[in-house]
């Protein structure tokens, strides 16, 4: 099935839908697959704000927010939390950190098909149905490219490069099957928005921007491979403000990416993140360096060697302002706020 922008326009789209309620008043939002780095950052901030939040997880506990158990397929109590909504966002999906052998590939696809038919079952049988369905995607979807960027619009969907591993098409595969389960689903006036996402790069350890902050760290922060390859980013606040804005802005439908406007190549990525971790060296990979470790860290080298130039076109065309837009910038303020979480928790 073909990917595009118009699979996921309503053909309602000209109708008024219900306004969010007015500046003040309690929003509710439930975040399925929340209990990761991406919902656990989204469920903070909307809670600190005063909205109403549920987090649907396979392991509910006490916390800041309700956290309602599910078991990402199948409907139960669980799908009372979505009537009368004002949004849902879905993140639930197995984790990509892992080697694409039989058995993980059927659990990556499964994982994120079934939880999106799910939701689309819960917004299906609810009386007051939410208003908008913020559905997780990637920007992974996009080809590898070093000529032009991918946006929204006139991106290329990739599978079909010449000069990309066989093996990175199951990544475009989980992609395109994610997105289609979302545009097969009958959701009545409840608004869809596919979310392709770039890194969300933040403080919280599970977030990849520990990771090569580490690396940088060990002076092992080069480049990997030739460092032509680009790299995709949002900073984790320019990314809740992004889901916010997509919340609020009922025009907005469809595939929309998520990412800084100023992707760069991975070389430049690292030189900048060392600068600002104030690391002064910073050892090269080469490609077969980081393959072996790759598989040594039973993960994919495609995480590192894939060229994502991904821009948010749509977003940037509906009005929103990026904070952190460019990379100088985010990574000083991460590595800044590292620092200060740092000597807090030492002192």
């Amino acid at each position: 099935m073909t990917i595009s922008v118009n699979m996921f326009i309503d053909i309602n789209r000209g109708r008024c839908l219900a306004q969010l309620p007015e500046m003040g008043s309690e929003v509710k939002i439930v975040i399925a697959g929340g209990s990761g780095f991406l919902g656990t950052t989204l469920a903070r901030a909307f809670v600190q704000r005063g909205d109403d939040v549920a987090v649907l997880t396979r392991r509910p506990h006490a916390g800041m927010w309700r956290s309602v158990r599910w078991d990402g397929e199948s409907l139960g109590p669980w799908a009372d939390e979505v009537e009368g909504a004002d949004a849902v966002i879905n993140l639930a999906g197995r984790s990509v950190h892992c080697r694409y052998n039989e058995r993980n590939r059927r659990e990556i696809i499964d994982s994120r098909v079934r939880s999106t038919r799910a939701v689309a079952a819960a917004i299906a049988r609810a009386a007051r149905p939410p208003r908008v369905w913020l559905q997780a995607s990637t920007a992974t979807l996009y080809a590898h490219r070093y000529d032009a960027p991918n946006d929204e619009l006139t991106g290329v969907i990739g599978g079909a490069e010449p000069d990309a591993p066989s093996a990175w098409r199951f990544s475009i595969d989980v992609a395109r099957a994610w997105e289609s389960a979302l545009a097969e689903a009958a959701t009545g006036r409840t608004r869809k928005v596919a979310m392709r996402m770039a890194m969300v790069m933040g403080t919280d350890p599970r977030s990849g921007f520990s990771i090569l902050r580490r690396l940088a760290a060990l002076g092992l922060g080069g480049r990997a491979g030739d460092g032509r390859q680009f790299m995709s980013w949002v900073h984790e606040g320019d990314f809740v403000r992004s889901v916010d804005w997509l919340i609020a802005h009922e025009h907005l439908a469809g595939a929309v990416n998520i990412t800084s406007p100023f992707p760069l190549g991975n070389a430049d990525f690292m030189r900048t993140l060392r600068r600002a971790a104030g690391a002064s060296l910073g050892l090269p990979a080469t490609t077969w360096m980081v393959e072996l470790g790759s598989f040594l860290m039973r993960t994919e080298s495609e995480l590192i060697l894939k060229s994502r130039r991904v821009v948010p076109t749509r977003l940037l065309r509906s009005g929103f302002t990026f904070r952190f837009a460019s990379w100088e910038d985010a990574a000083r303020d991460l590595c800044a706020r590292v620092e200060r979480e740092d000597a807090t928790v030492a002192a």
